[in-house]
């Protein structure tokens, strides 16, 4: 059985390959699903995120990544694949998680939603804030693979920050 986990993976954490592993010892097939959500301004952009993936997965032989625009149950149909990871870190991302899963199967009863929580060493990680900690010059090590923390570090925010953005 397939299954898809998607997310804007901006920047990529620890918490997301715990799931990614773990789902991937679950599932015949992974498919790690990078979004392009308008609504939300990305650190790096689609095909950065992308290769920060694939770099992740490569030792996934039954993951593979994929990009969306657009509703998640839309690609989940074109693909006929009929289950959607969502990781849950903590009960306030409960509320909109289970609001989210409820939409999904009223548009479309045949696909589910399961929910995974990373590790509990990994259950405060948010994206947001390790961006936060990254812009103000923070180590983020523990908290990203070290091939993330380099791009945050020499890529995006020293670019940033040299020209003035942040």
């Amino acid at each position: 059985m397939k299954a898809v986990y998607p997310g804007s993976f901006d920047p990529l954490t620890y918490g997301h390959l715990d799931l990614i592993k773990r789902a991937s010892q679950i599932f015949e097939q992974v498919i790690v699903v990078v979004g392009n959500n308008p609504q939300k301004k990305p650190v790096f952009s689609l095909e950065k995120r992308i290769e920060l993936v694939k770099v992740a997965i490569k030792d996934f032989p039954n993951v593979c990544i994929d990009k969306f625009d657009g509703l998640i149950i839309d690609y989940v149909r074109d693909k006929n694949i009929k289950i959607v990871i969502r990781g849950l870190r903590a009960i306030s991302d409960f509320e909109y998680e289970f609001q989210m899963a409820l939409t999904n199967r009223k548009m479309d009863p045949e696909i589910e939603t399961i929910f995974m929580m990373p590790d509990e060493s990994y259950s405060y990680l948010s994206s947001k804030l390790i961006k936060e900690i990254a812009s103000l010059g923070g180590d983020v090590s523990q908290f990203v693979p070290p091939f993330v923390e380099k791009e945050l570090k020499h890529g995006y925010f020293s670019q940033n920050q040299r020209e003035g953005k942040i």
